[in-house]
């Protein structure tokens, strides 16, 4: 009679799982002892750190200084003995008159009080006077702006006539262009009035300041039908030849 095998007890009835177990553990064993690292007992240094030396710190010892109070303020002095007395002078009383006038009075007649006006010297403009200031030969001509041009052609044609040009080559002034600026005034009399000037030269300026001072009087400008000031200003340029 053949003895009957336990089907449990075959060993190669797993043998395929036990393989891949088997397997897997050597991999593993594999991949572990590849990355093991080892170091040098040599290379690694310790220190040991000591807080408490760190921690340890004198404290200076301060001394607190206790300041005094302020001494108390003095009492207040005592005041005076007043002593009343009695008033035995007499006081005069002030009787106030009235002012008012009784009818039998006469009342004065005053007289008028003439008041009179102080004229301010008022200055305006050459360019926005309503009235220009006519130059002699200029009365004929109609409206402002043909009085203004009129004005400014007459004024010019004096100074070229009446400046002095060949001064420039007497004060030994270098060959060019020359400007000097005129300025002077029309007062309400119609007289030319605080002349000034600017120039490259002091004597430029006395020759111009003597040639604006002989224009002719002028009728004077008005503003709202009076007479005022009018400003007026122009350049003399002329040419010194070498």
């Amino acid at each position: 009679m053949e003895p009957k095998k336990n089907p449990k007890s075959d060993v190669s009835r797993n043998s395929s799982i036990y393989f891949a177990v088997g397997l897997a553990l050597m991999l593993a064993i594999t991949y572990m002892s590849i990355n093991y690292k080892t170091y040098d007992k040599s290379d690694i240094a310790l220190e040991s750190l000591n807080l408490d030396d760190e921690l340890e710190e004198e404290v200076p010892i301060t001394e607190q200084i206790v300041t005094p109070p302020p001494p108390p303020p003095p009492p207040p002095a005592a005041p005076e003995v007043i002593e009343v007395v009695e008033d035995e002078e007499e006081v005069e009383e002030t009787v106030i008159e009235s002012t008012e006038t009784e009818m039998e009075a006469e009342i004065v007649e005053v007289e008028e009080i003439e008041v009179e006006e102080v004229e301010e010297d008022i200055e305006v403009p050459f360019s926005v006077i309503e009235n220009v200031p006519v130059f002699p030969g200029c009365e004929k001509k109609k409206g402002n702006a043909a009085k203004k041009k009129c004005m400014s052609e007459k004024v010019a044609k004096f100074v070229n006539k009446k400046f002095n040009t060949e001064l420039a080559s007497d004060l030994g002034l270098p060959a060019g262009r020359k400007r000097i600026f005129v300025s002077f005034k029309i007062d309400k009399s119609g007289n030319i009035v605080g002349v000034g000037a600017r120039g490259p030269h002091p004597g430029l300026e006395r020759e111009a300041k003597r040639v604006i001072s002989l224009l002719p009087k002028m009728k004077p400008g008005k503003q709202r039908g009076k007479a005022v000031i009018v400003p007026y200003s122009l350049p003399i340029v002329f040419q010194v030849q070498d």
